[in-house]
């Protein structure tokens, strides 16, 4: 699980990417020269919840990419679906552009930076993005991606995210098929992307829904990137569900993961912050207690196992001190890296 050595155009895409500002997301950064303080990356993890997204890159007048948007429904018409593409203006290579797909689109597009773009650009390298959100004014839809993006547990009519919310969840298999069948030919269709070089990133519940897919249709894509994963869903399930993983397509290039996660593991098992006014204490304790259903180095031992499989290739980035809602915008960095090589 160690990472290679950069090659130059991947070393120039990381210098670029870093000159915009993301030396905050290494981790442990080097202290400056002078002393001016680095641009701070945003913590943009407050847009999961309730703010809504205001402008971001699609709204700009970019150098390096234009911006294309189309709207579809769920099959049962309850869930609305807003796929935004950041397309780059370079002409494509003979296959196709690679391409980044990115759950929880609203926020993930707020999160991206005209620096982060400018520096891809520059790479010689163009990466495309599709950032799969919904129709909503706020990062996420939280109903919405509960539903979509956990599994469904056998035995259980319905399956719940979350009870005592009431909130469903079990809809992977539906949005894959969505996926599948209605949103990855529109892709085909509007952009020139190379299949063999498309990356699925999702952070949390999106997280765990590339794993998932991973797990059970990896033909999908050859690349997945899973930050700060809700392993702790359903008591672990996504581990047993890795031990029912189907066979890894056989390519030239195999299977890549990049795995990240932050201090959320050992910070959920130490939480002792008082509640919010307002808040149900049984339902927030319930909630607490749910999410220590797993060690917190699962995440790192969840990749160790999948390196040891045969086609598959693991990078494990840790961000020891970076709590949960910000490992979103940490991990697009290293992600963008990923995708574009």
């Amino acid at each position: 699980m160690n990472t290679p050595p950069l090659q130059p155009q991947r070393r120039a895409l990381l210098l670029a990417l870093a000159a915009g500002g993301l030396q905050a997301c290494a981790g442990q950064p080097a202290a400056p020269a002078q002393p001016a303080k680095a641009p701070a990356m945003p913590d943009l993890s407050s847009y999961s919840l309730n703010r809504p997204v205001e402008t971001t890159v699609a709204d700009s007048d970019s150098p390096h990419y234009r911006f294309d948007k189309f709207s579809l429904d769920s099959a049962d018409g309850k869930r609305h679906y807003r796929v935004q593409l950041a397309i780059p203006k370079a002409p494509p290579p003979a296959a196709g552009y690679p391409l980044l797909v990115m759950l929880d689109g609203n926020a993930a597009l707020a999160a991206l930076t005209p620096e982060q773009l400018a520096g891809m650009a520059a790479s010689g390298r163009p990466l495309a993005i599709a950032a799969l959100g919904y129709e909503t004014p706020l990062g996420v839809d939280v109903e919405a991606r509960s539903f979509d993006y956990t599994p469904p547990v056998p035995g259980e009519d319905p399956t719940w995210d979350d009870r005592d919310r009431n909130r469903l969840g079990g809809g992977a298999e539906l949005f894959l098929d969505l996926y599948e069948q209605k949103i990855q030919p529109e892709l085909q269709r509007r952009l020139a992307y190379d299949p063999a070089r498309s990356t699925l990133w999702g952070h949390s519940y999106g997280g765990l829904l590339a794993l998932y897919t991973l797990f059970t249709r990896p033909q999908l894509f050859p690349r997945y990137a899973s930050a700060d994963p809700s392993l702790w869903w359903h008591e672990g399930f996504m581990l047993e569900q890795e031990k029912r993983a189907v066979a890894l397509p056989t390519t030239a290039a195999g299977t890549s993961l990049l795995l990240m996660a932050g201090s959320a593991g050992l910070d959920v098992q130490a939480e002792t912050r008082a509640l919010r006014p307002g808040l149900d204490p049984a339902v927030v304790l319930a909630a607490r207690e749910r999410r220590r259903a797993v060690p917190p180095d699962a995440t790192e031992k969840l990749g160790q196992r999948q390196a040891a499989r045969t086609g598959m290739s693991v990078d494990w980035r840790p961000f020891p001190g970076v709590s949960h809602g910000p490992m979103r915008p940490t991990s697009i960095p290293p992600t963008l890296l990923f995708a574009a090589r």
